[in-house]
């Protein structure tokens, strides 16, 4: 017998009438018609080669064939209905799951330090992998479930996706300490005159901020395009290069680089970082929980005023 053949509905009239023994109790306890339970008998009958019940001055007593069925039947529906109403669980001290992350280098700096310590306190068996990926590929990985979470200012994931602001982000000019820009308001036109170290930062959000600063007509002496953000400071040391960066990077309750900063001149949005999951993980506890780390135990909701 091919199981597509078969209706979960025939295992539960099998089921009850073991138990009530007769069609029109069968039928009560299920909320049918006693046309409706002898048309499924039939079809049982049909469906497995065997009587599986005949009728005596008692009710319907079942046959040797389905006493041999019927622990197995009531397995299997205990086992669907744990199943079904069983709630949901993840619990993050005993879980060795691994997390794949979708998100930039400078998200690493903001984000990954803080969730890792959270985790090696509430969840040391749990691990993470971080891509980076593109965001031509970024829906398909998702749909996929190859990636759990994606982090920064994504614009290209609409339709079957879910999103979270975990803070809004500004951006400042940055330069070495000793700069001759260093200690004054930086104005447009030492903006427009300085030399400049732009961070492409392909496939992420943040050349949302070069178009912004181009479409208001200004224009920059670009003396240097690089992919990320790593090698900055150090580039920015021996130069008088300046560069636009996320305002966290230069926060004295974050401070990842040791570079002095300036007011942008440009009027430029505080502009939304958010995670993403796929509709697969809507409902997941383990990657509910993640989301609720990083939005409440890895973002920067203090970022302090910039004087």
């Amino acid at each position: 017998m091919d199981l597509q053949d078969f209706d979960l509905n025939l295992l539960l009239v099998f089921d009850q009438m073991l138990k009530k023994k007769r069609v029109s109790r069968v039928a009560e306890a299920l909320g049918v018609t006693q046309p409706a339970i002898s048309r499924s008998l039939k079809r049982l009958r049909a469906l497995l080669g065997d009587e599986l019940f005949h009728r005596t001055a008692t009710g319907m007593e079942p046959t040797a064939y389905a006493e041999h069925l019927a622990a197995t039947v009531r397995a299997v529906l205990d086992a669907l209905h744990n199943a079904i109403n069983q709630k949901f669980q993840f619990d993050p001290k005993t879980s060795s799951r691994n997390f794949t992350i979708r998100m930039t280098d400078i998200g690493e700096l903001m984000i990954l330090p803080r969730l890792l310590q959270h985790l090696s306190r509430e969840a040391p068996g749990v691990s993470i992998t971080i891509i980076r990926g593109n965001n031509e590929t970024l829906k398909t990985d998702m749909e996929t479930g190859q990636v759990d979470l994606a982090i920064g200012l994504i614009e290209t994931l609409e339709a079957g996706f879910f999103r979270r602001q975990i803070f809004k982000q500004g951006y400042v000019c940055v330069f070495r300490p000793d700069h001759p820009l260093a200690g004054k308001p930086l104005t447009l036109e030492d903006f427009e005159r300085a030399e400049h170290a732009v961070v492409t930062a392909a496939g992420t959000g943040h050349a949302r901020i070069d178009e912004l600063i181009e479409a208001q007509g200004i224009k920059r002496k670009v003396k240097l395009r690089i992919p990320n953000y790593a090698s900055l400071e150090r580039l920015l040391q021996g130069s008088e290069m300046i560069a636009t960066v996320p305002e966290a990077l230069v926060q004295t309750n974050f401070s990842p680089l040791t570079l002095s900063y300036a007011r942008h001149p440009v009027s430029l949005p505080r502009l939304p970082i958010e995670e993403f999951w796929h509709a697969r993980f809507h409902r997941d506890p383990a990657n509910e929980w993640l989301r609720n780390v990083i939005a409440v135990r890895c973002a920067l909701p203090a970022i302090e005023p910039l004087r």
